[in-house]
């Protein structure tokens, strides 16, 4: 059992005080609002969400949750405070921190007399960088020094939906907690230790990211949803249904797959038909500004990579991969082509290696593109990852075309991986799955 001090009581903060305690735990329930405070005291749930009312009366009974308006109180008689407070949107868009600033300024303060070990968890959503950036230097501030081992400061995002709370926290995707070494999450892993379900440690700037990643990705999926319900009305087809048979697709549509950062998408598909879903919607004034996003999107995603080649300071280039993606010849829009013509045409000694482009065999559209966009690509060709090696200062791996080369063997240099967008030092280049 742990002993925990919950700080907010509002949505989150509410329905995490109830179920830490239906789950074994003694809680204290901290908000500076009495009349929340008092109906807390007499079992009452002061938000509405199904099934709440019920359980807080129950553990309230129980005596396994008090409440008070008193911080240094929940703080003396806790191992662990929960920061459940709000984070709303400032007039500029930015996020409002002045409670969660408060709050763990306050918690600073209680446990500054005190030699004890004690952990602060920010379940709050708070972007990368507040954490480290303002909240830790105003908690040390509080303590008056550094918080060393004895008090952790770690973040546990919650995956909570009103409604449907309570059984999001029973039936969450995961656990994920934020901390600067894997033993600082183990009293707020211990505190889930009921919930059945994926539990990730990793360090808090990522943390904090997944909890805006998921809700941008669910706000995207209902934009999207909008925006094909939209050109299906316009084009007379039935948006509902399109949308149900895509869904049925769990390789691709419904997947991980496509969902890993890397570069820039091309071929002969997917800009073509985007091109022509978003000129359709302009022709006849349907509004699709997220459809309208993804090729300058895409665009900006590949002067993101020759950017990052540029920035190296090395001018002889190895391209690895030159087709849209690997074991393919087909040059159609490859961002690749796009990298290989920006690099030449800036002065770059330039080598390609692909083996799944023959230049004999090109023929029709595909030769004619590369030939427009490469004039001169046969002779930048080289035969083998070693020849373009003994060439390179810098190794550009734009596809998985040699991912069984020892690339620490052969060559000397850095390492731009575009599959990853990140450069990293040749000892490090792995294949990307």
């Amino acid at each position: 059992m742990s002993r925990v001090a919950v700080c907010g009581m509002g949505y989150v903060g509410c329905v995490t005080a109830a179920c830490l305690c239906r789950d074994g735990h003694q809680v204290i329930g901290v908000d500076i609002d009495e009349r929340k405070v008092a109906s807390l005291a007499s079992g009452m749930a002061p938000v509405s969400e199904p099934g709440l009312d019920d359980l807080l009366k129950q553990v309230t009974d129980e005596g396994r949750l008090v409440a008070t308006t008193d911080i240094n109180e929940a703080v003396a008689n806790s191992d662990i405070a929960l920061i459940a407070v709000g984070t709303p949107s400032a007039v500029d868009g930015s996020i409002d921190t002045n409670a969660v600033e408060r709050v763990i300024a306050s918690i600073g303060q209680a446990l500054a007399e005190s030699d004890r070990e004690y952990t602060i968890v920010l379940r709050s959503t708070l972007l990368p960088g507040v954490l480290e950036d303002t909240l830790r230097p105003i908690l040390e501030k509080s303590l008056g020094g550094p918080l060393g081992d004895r008090v952790r400061l770690c973040n546990n995002p919650e995956f909570l939906r009103e409604t449907t709370a309570i059984r999001d926290y029973d039936r969450p995707p995961f656990v994920v907690v934020g901390a600067e070494e894997e033993w600082q999450a183990e009293a707020v892993l211990e505190l889930y230790s009921r919930i059945d379900a994926p539990r990730i440690v990793t360090d808090t700037r990522t943390a904090a990211l997944v909890k805006y990643t998921c809700n941008a990705y669910h706000a995207a999926k209902v934009a999207f949803a909008n925006e094909i319900g939209t050109l299906a009305r316009a084009l007379g087809a039935d948006g509902q249904e399109v949308m149900r048979i895509a869904c049925l697709d769990t390789q691709l549509n419904v997947s991980p797959a496509y969902l890993r950062p890397g570069f820039a998408f091309g071929g002969s598909c997917l800009p073509k038909d985007v091109r022509a879903l978003t000129r359709f919607a302009q022709r006849e004034a349907v509004a699709s500004p997220l459809l309208s996003s993804l090729l300058p999107s895409n665009e900006a995603h590949l002067v993101r990579g020759a950017q990052m080649v540029e920035q190296s300071g090395h001018r002889k280039i190895g391209l690895v991969g030159l087709s849209f993606k690997a074991n393919t010849d087909d040059l159609r829009e490859s961002p690749l082509v796009k990298i290989a013509e920006h690099l030449y045409g800036r002065g770059y000694d330039l080598r390609i290696y692909d083996p799944g482009v023959q230049v004999s065999r090109l023929l029709g559209s595909n030769r004619t593109y590369v030939e427009q966009h490469l004039p001169h690509f046969a002779e930048l060709m080289v035969d083998t990852p070693e020849e373009l090696c003994q060439h390179a200062e810098l190794v550009v791996l734009g596809t998985n075309v040699a991912d069984g080369f020892d690339w620490s063997s052969h060559c000397g240099g850095d390492v731009v991986d575009l599959r990853r967008d990140l450069v990293v030092t040749v000892h490090e280049a792995a294949p990307v799955t």
